[in-house]
């Protein structure tokens, strides 16, 4: 099978990932592994600061793949298609370069697991959000939603299947902007020029931080986040930053 389904383009240190399996980038196996491997090869390259997660066509990622259900009479299949599944979204949470989702249109399911797992959201007016799974007797990701929205709201999603606007995720404060469908990618690539213009290491620094600290304490966290400063001021990318700055110039940062 092509790798097409989800393509991989690379510019200005920013990439720029489409899922394109039509008529809804529903996700099979393929497709998650290969999503997986896209951002596992973004967190390696060094010519890669940033990268941009959207959908072809009209809708971003309708979410699971029905006709891709493990089959239950295979010893072992229901335990590698849950393997593969959690590492899709892991891939992205995981990945060491900050993900800008640029949500296109509905997200469902295990497509708002994807857009959840970024980093930064944006979305164009005519996306939706939901966790369906309820509707054929399934049980969506809670743990997704949570990372999302409060107790209420998550749980009247997860228990009636109940899909949301891009304005009300806005009005909540879940996503950053809702754009007319033909801005939304201007818009999440000018956010992503703005992290590739900042120190690589500071970035992957910065990333690593955000993840590690919803785990901590503050306490611990903040301590976490100043042995992380400390670090990176020893780097050269960070005198070339303060060098730059004094010097009113951009900075030519080295990754190093």
């Amino acid at each position: 099978m092509s790798d097409d389904c989800v393509k991989l383009e690379v510019s200005d240190h920013i990439a720029l990932v489409t899922l394109d399996r039509p008529p809804v980038n529903a996700l099979d196996r393929h497709m998650r592994r290969r999503l997986i491997e896209v951002f596992d090869e973004i967190s390696d390259r060094e010519d890669i600061r940033v990268a941009v997660l959207t959908g072809a066509g009209k809708v971003f990622c309708a979410g699971a793949d029905l006709k891709d259900r493990p089959d239950a009479e295979r010893k072992g299949d229901f335990l590698e298609h849950n393997r593969v599944t959690r590492e899709t979204a892991n891939s992205i949470r995981e990945c060491a370069k900050p993900i800008v989702a640029a949500v296109n249109g509905p997200a469902l399911g295990a497509g708002l697991g994807l857009m959840a797992a970024c980093d930064i959201f944006y979305a164009s007016e005519n996306a939706v959000f939901g966790m369906p799974e309820i509707d054929v007797g399934l049980a969506g990701g809670a743990s997704m939603l949570k990372t999302l929205f409060g107790r209420s709201t998550l749980r009247r999603m997860f228990m009636t299947g109940v899909r949301l606007s891009a304005a009300e995720l806005h009005q909540r404060c879940v996503i950053e902007e809702v754009t007319s469908p033909e801005d939304l990618l201007p818009t999440a690539m000018k956010t992503a020029s703005q992290i590739a213009s900042k120190s690589p290491m500071a970035i992957i620094h910065a990333k690593h931080a955000c993840n590690m600290v919803d785990l901590m304490p503050q306490r611990d966290a903040y301590r976490f986040e100043q042995n992380i400063t400390m670090t990176l001021s020893k780097t050269e990318d960070a005198k070339e930053a303060r060098m730059a700055f004094l010097e009113k110039r951009k900075p030519v940062f080295k990754g190093r």
